[in-house]
């Protein structure tokens, strides 16, 4: 296994919108991956195993923040790593776009993803209530300043 981290490219979305449905009980369409790919707020990195994706991580970035619309790694794929990856890329270009703010909603029975943020600095900063519309469950909203931002 070989896992590379690159910018998503015209010809993901199929391959994004699958994974989407392993990973996602309210999963994305081929066309929300298509209309980020032209997005100029998006930023988003892949994670491949050769030609096959297995990750994928993006943010939006809106007046100096950092909006984390998603992180997946498909379920044969965890415990490897390569969210880590992911999350440290999406980081990186925060700082290198002077976004001083990251901010992310995750499930609250979500303990993994949970406890993965905190390991990069997100900390709580409060609670969307029924936010998911599968199961009307709470979102905890999570936040990082970034230390890192290159100030002008």
């Amino acid at each position: 296994m070989m896992i590379t981290i690159n910018r998503l490219k015209k010809n993901d979305p199929p391959q994004l919108a699958e994974l989407d449905k392993r990973c996602f009980a309210i999963p994305w369409s081929e066309k929300a991956f298509e209309d980020e790919v032209n997005n100029k707020l998006a930023h988003y990195f892949i994670a491949r195993d050769g030609g096959k994706i297995v990750g994928y991580a993006g943010f939006w970035e809106v007046c100096g923040e950092g909006d984390i619309t998603n992180i997946a790694v498909d379920a044969e794929y965890r415990r490897q790593h390569i969210g880590s990856m992911l999350i440290k890329a999406l980081i990186k270009e925060a700082a290198d776009m002077n976004t001083e703010l990251l901010t992310l909603e995750v499930r609250r029975s979500n303990i993994a993803a949970q406890g993965l943020y905190k390991k990069y600095g997100f900390k709580e900063i409060g609670i969307r209530k029924g936010y998911y519309s599968d199961n009307r469950e709470d979102a905890l909203i999570m936040a990082r300043y970034n230390a890192d931002c290159k100030k002008q």
